[in-house]
């Protein structure tokens, strides 16, 4: 697929995807969401060369600053709908991919915007970042999912403020409240996203996904999590990742994992 909204780069098994709609703020529109899906069906999905992916916007104002109103206009409750559930289905594409995801917030991240960046495993913000769900400003509620990941992130207290005043929350605000790992200087973000995807990619591969698919776990309603943790638990002790990061533990040697 080519594709117009989205810059794809590599390095060492490091893509980099840039949100490529600055003079829109980097809204999320139909064009972007059907790349994103794309991408992360297909480019990103080459197993163990892949190390991780980051998400960042373009320019220096916006992550994503919410989703492209101006194609609200046109939708009726059924469209409305289809529209969410989606969203929601890319969205899930990118919390369950099986190697880490780091959003790179460098600016707005509201709205669809912000509920990107939540279905990242991690995020990283600058001290200009500032997040918030405000579609009720427009008659609106979250749709992509911020209804259920905010209260996860941040608990049901703040999570009801910000969703019924539309407010936003501050980089270290965000930062206290759990919603983001790391507050990091403009100039740093980048090397903090790729030293985290670096750290992570030197652990076992089917460990790193099997913890991924655990956490998942929690929260859905269709699973129990200590039962799928003890299901993961067993799928791993049959790997050989796990004999050789054993051995090498005895051993005091650093593992060099194959991913199976």
């Amino acid at each position: 697929m080519e594709y117009t909204n989205l810059l794809v780069e590599e390095q060492d098994g490091i893509f980099v995807l840039t949100i490529n709609r600055e003079r829109a703020l980097n809204a999320l529109n139909k064009q972007t969401m059907s790349e994103l899906e794309h991408f992360f069906r297909g480019d990103a999905a080459r197993g163990n060369e892949v190390k991780g992916v980051i998400i960042k916007g373009a320019g220096d104002k916006a992550f994503v600053a919410g989703a492209d109103i101006k194609e609200f206009l046109a939708i009726d409750a059924a469209a409305g709908a289809d529209m969410a559930r989606k969203g929601q289905e890319v969205f899930f594409l990118i919390e369950q991919f099986d190697k880490p995801v780091i959003a790179a917030i460098n600016g707005f991240a509201l709205g669809g915007g912000c509920e990107l960046a939540m279905a990242c495993h991690m995020r990283l913000a600058t001290p200009a970042a500032k997040f918030g769900q405000p579609e009720v400003n427009l008659g609106l509620i979250p749709g992509y999912g911020g209804t259920q990941r905010l209260i996860q992130y941040i608990g049901k207290t703040k999570a009801v403020e910000l969703l019924m005043t539309g407010g936003m929350l501050s980089a270290d605000e965000a930062l206290q409240l759990g919603l983001v790992n790391y507050v990091v200087p403009a100039e740093e973000l980048m090397d903090k996203a790729n030293a985290l995807i670096g750290k992570v990619a030197r652990k076992g591969p089917v460990a790193i996904s099997k913890v991924i698919e655990a956490v998942n776990a929690y929260f859905d309603n269709t699973k129990e999590g200590f039962d799928a943790e003890v299901s993961y638990f067993e799928d791993v002790c049959g790997t050989e990742d796990f004999k050789i990061g054993a051995n090498a533990f005895i051993n005091k040697e650093k593992p060099r994992f194959t991913g199976k």
